[in-house]
């Protein structure tokens, strides 16, 4: 079945007015969820496909990037299903933020890495939890409400990946040292 434009310019304006919006969040989320760049741009493809698709279903009253997120996170984990899981830390660039020194972005690299090795460690559910609640900045009522869980469960695998990731991290900094 092929599936033809819509043809309520409305749709169209709305559309593209949550993509502009949204469009570097999703692909960030990806980025961190599968760590790879061409993986993320794919998952983000098919989160704004299924986004043209249902927008007339959507409910205004809820806003739409709860639900934004939750596609992004089960696309990310239907990709990332029968392979190796990573995450990465990547960031897709600021055009306004400005250029940090030689220094700080070789550190900054070596943190990103340490965290991502951390971030691969931990469970699929705990990972989702700790990147939408930690580095997307969302409530633990919001991250529940997307990972169709409980806030209490959200809580406890936020605490259990957060101690998992100091453990980690403490033991991969001993050993360097």
């Amino acid at each position: 079945m092929t599936a033809y434009p819509r043809e309520n310019t409305g749709d169209l304006a709305a559309f593209e007015r949550i993509m502009s919006q949204c469009e570097r969040r999703v692909l960030r989320v990806a980025l961190r969820l599968l760590n790879n760049p061409q993986d993320a741009q794919d998952a983000a493809q098919e989160v704004f496909l299924r986004l043209y698709k249902h927008l007339g279903d959507l409910d205004e009253t809820r806003g739409y990037e709860p639900w934004l997120y939750r596609v992004t996170v089960n696309v990310c984990r239907d990709i990332g299903r029968g392979r190796r899981r990573s995450v990465g830390l990547e960031e897709v660039p600021d055009p306004a933020s400005p250029e940090p020194d030689a220094y700080h972005d070789a550190q900054r690299a070596q943190q990103r890495e340490i965290v991502r090795l951390g971030l691969s460690r931990l469970g699929e559910k705990e990972q989702a939890a700790l990147v939408l609640r930690d580095v997307e900045g969302l409530s633990t009522r919001e991250v529940a409400g997307i990972l169709g869980s409980s806030e209490n469960t959200v809580r406890s695998q936020i605490s259990t990946a957060r101690l998992k990731l100091r453990d980690f991290t403490g033991r991969l900094l001993r050993r360097r040292s």
